[in-house]
């Protein structure tokens, strides 16, 4: 058996470990920073922790990949695995402590105004206290109660909020931290009792433009929004316009329709909204890649003694 490890973020302690579990079960591994370095000698391989298009999209005897993040939607267009039967797992699980630190610190940057008062300092300016929000009785919507979700959910429960509620597509949740848990169909229900609204989706067809103008609406005056799912779950114009309009207060997004977003995009000048460049994951923090290393090595073990991965993505839904 033949493992490719390609990723340039993690440190040795990760690479002894994983040769160490495939010395185990009498595996060759390789690692590479990327895919450019891989010989065609290897393009024979079994199993890729990392990501490889060409090899991918080639090689019809790979028989697991498993990638190192959490979205899987530039992966499901039909035919892109040369072998159909090719396992896909993913990460999903490694980033909801890095992402939910930062839904809470964006939370906190727009509700106490954080930005503005940076602003001014930097100018030498000391100017007089001005009205600012609380998550504390705040109404905390979830919008996606996978691990991303539930992880920020449970460090918002600790700012003693009003409530919160969870929403996703099976209405169903088993974590204990949600006052009560919506199926998407009862969205609209929710959110005229929104003060924060908190979403984390897979894109999907289901979750496209989830967030549109007419739901827009029904959240109440003052709402914000904080997005570190997919672009794809907002209507940018409409969200634009609701911002530079005053219903609104604020919104930090991490990660919009087209990315990098371009320069002369009209959101670079939003007014109230906080732009981050895609970065609240990534394989930047400590606990990430350790825990992005133990979940492969869990797989792969699974993987040969012919047990069922536990990471597996569902290709019908898409994550």
């Amino acid at each position: 058996m033949k493992i490719l490890v390609i990723n340039n973020q993690l440190e040795e302690k990760h690479f002894e470990l994983i040769k160490k579990n495939a010395n185990e079960i009498g595996a060759e591994v390789f690692f590479y920073k990327n895919e450019t370095e891989i010989p065609e000698d290897n393009y024979d391989s079994d199993i890729i922790y990392g990501f490889a298009p060409s090899i991918v999209k080639t090689s019809k005897t790979l028989k697991w990949l498993c990638v190192p993040w959490a979205g899987v939607d530039s992966l499901m267009v039909p035919g892109y695995f040369a072998n159909k039967e090719c396992l896909l797992t993913n990460s999903a699980g490694a980033y909801g402590v890095s992402i939910a630190e930062h839904m809470i610190a964006v939370s906190l940057i727009m509700m106490r105004r954080i930005d503005e008062f940076m602003a001014e300092t930097k100018n030498g300016l000391w100017l007089s206290p001005r009205p600012q929000k609380s998550l504390k009785d705040c109404r905390i919507t979830v919008l996606g109660t996978g691990d991303i979700g539930t992880t920020f959910a449970k460090r918002a429960r600790a700012f003693e909020p009003a409530a919160i509620v969870g929403v996703c597509r099976s209405g169903m949740s088993s974590a204990s931290v949600y006052d009560k848990v919506l199926p998407v169909s009862k969205l609209d229900s929710i959110l005229p009792d929104t003060d924060l609204l908190a979403m984390s989706l897979p894109a999907t067809a289901e979750t496209a433009g989830i967030l549109s103008r007419e739901r827009l609406a029904l959240l109440p005056k003052g709402t914000y929004i904080v997005n570190v799912g997919r672009g794809s779950a907002i209507d940018e114009e409409a969200l634009a316009d609701n911002l530079e309009n005053g219903h609104l207060a604020g919104a930090a997004l991490d990660v919009f329709k087209t990315e990098p977003l371009p320069k002369n995009h009209r959101l670079w000048k939003t007014k109230n909204l906080l732009i981050t460049p895609h970065v609240a994951g990534n394989m930047t923090v400590s606990y990430t890649k350790d825990k992005n290393v133990q979940m492969f090595i869990e797989d792969l073990k699974n993987f040969t003694e012919g047990k069922s991965l536990h990471y597996l993505v569902d290709r019908r839904l898409g994550y």
